[in-house]
C-alpha cells in the first residue's frame, strides 16, 4: 500500500503542528513532491502561507472546540496520510515540578493526537497511514538520563496510544507509525540538532515504508527500531 504515496501519486495529507520546525519542513517536502498538503496550526505563519498549501489555523489539538473546528473545515475530503506533529516541550527539574504545565503536555503530546485521529476517523480509508511524531525519550528501556518529566511522560503515554491505534485501524487497512524525528534544530529544541530538512525526510521516508506487516512499529528516522 506504501507505494500509492510515492511520488508520483498525488495524496491528500494532513499535518498538524504545521506552521514552523518540522511540520513546516514536511509541509515543504510534500507539497515539493506533488501531494495536496493540509497545514493545520494554532497560528499560521508567513512561512507556511508562502507554501501554496491549504491552511487550517485557529486549531488548538488540546481543545474540544479546536477539534470541531477541524471536523467542519476537513468536511468529507478522503485523507490519504495524517501526521500528528503537534507538541510542546516544557523544561522542568525534580523539586520545582510545574504539575499543570505536565498536564498541559499530556493534553497536546499524548491526548492531542488521539483526538485528532478519532476525529478524523471517518475521513481514513483502506490504506491511509496515520503517523504520529514521538521522540526516543518516551523510551522507557532507552531512558539512561532522567529528567524531562513532564515531556518524558507525555511521550510514553502516546506511544501507547498509538499502539492501541494500531490495533483499532488494522482491521480497516489503515497502518500507523510511531515517528522519532532526532534531535531536530528547532525553537522547542533551542536551535540543537540536525537540521529539519534532514528529519523531514526520513520521516517521510518511514511514512513512504509503513504498509500493514510493519504497522504500530516506533522508528527513528533514520529507519531503525526503537525500543520500547
Amino acid at each position: 500500500m506504501g507505494a500509492i504515496f510515492r511520488e508520483s501519486a498525488v495524496a491528500n495529507i494532513l499535518i498538524t503542528g504545521c506552521n514552523r520546525g518540522i511540520g513546516l519542513e514536511l509541509a515543504k517536502q510534500l507539497k515539493k513532491r506533488g501531494n495536496k498538503v493540509i497545514g493545520v496550526c494554532r497560528t499560521s505563519s508567513a512561512a507556511l502561507e508562502s507554501l501554496g498549501v491549504r491552511v487550517i489555523d485557529g486549531i488548538d489539538v488540546a481543545d474540544a472546540d479546536g477539534i470541531r473546528k477541524l471536523i467542519a473545515a476537513v468536511g468529507d475530503l478522503p485523507i490519504d496520510i495524517l501526521i500528528n506533529n503537534a507538541g510542546i516541550l516544557r523544561g522542568d527539574a525534580f523539586g520545582e515540578l510545574d504539575y499543570e504545565q505536565m498536564v498541559l503536555q499530556f493534553r497536546v503530546n499524548s491526548l492531542g493526537p488521539l483526538r485528532v485521529t478519532e476525529a478524523l476517523r471517518d475521513n481514513l480509508r483502506e490504506g491511509s497511514k496515520v503517523a504520529i511524531v514521538t521522540s526516543r525519550v518516551g523510551s522507557i528501556e532507552d531512558n539512561g538520563s532522567g529528567g524531562n518529566w513532564g515531556y518524558r511522560a507525555s511521550k510514553t503515554a502516546v506511544n501507547m496510544i498509538g499502539t492501541n491505534l494500531m490495533h483499532e485501524l488494522r482491521p480497516r487497512g489503515i497502518a500507523v507509525a510511531l515517528l522519532h524525528p532526532g534531535l531536530v534544530a528547532t525553537e522547542m529544541t533551542g536551535g540543537h540538532g540536525i537540521e529539519t530538512s534532514e528529519s523531514a525526510r526520513g520521516l517521510i521516508e518511514r511514512i513512504d515504508e509503513l504498509n500493514m506487516q510493519n504497522t504500530g512499529s516506533f522508528w527513528h528516522a533514520e529507519g531503525y527500531v526503537l525500543p520500547w
